[in-house]
């Protein structure tokens, strides 16, 4: 992410200060609520599926994940409980 930002009339100090106070909010969304992670064979289990239809759900996007490192895979519990509680909702719209 490429972002050009022209900063006119604005002292060190106050650009500092404004850093220092976006950097505290961002750091305080994260430590509110530590987020679970599950690797995709956790995943697959809870699901009842096997490892390459959750790989296939991250590549189609159905189902978001995060890479850490090279190579390693994660899916956040709260984005697996949202895309159930979505194929639930399909599910029971389809039967209507």
């Amino acid at each position: 992410m490429n972002r050009i930002i022209h900063v006119e009339e604005v002292t060190k100090e106050e650009l500092l200060e404004s850093f220092e106070v976006l950097l505290e909010q961002k750091l305080q969304e994260h430590l509110k609520a530590p987020e679970t992670l599950l690797s995709i064979q956790e995943a697959a289990k809870r699901l009842g599926v096997t490892q390459l239809t959750v790989r296939n759900y991250i590549k189609k996007g159905c189902l978001p994940a995060v890479r850490i490192g090279a190579r390693r895979i994660f899916i956040k519990q709260s984005d697996l409980d949202k895309a159930l509680k979505e194929v639930k909702s399909l599910k029971y719209k389809r039967d209507l």
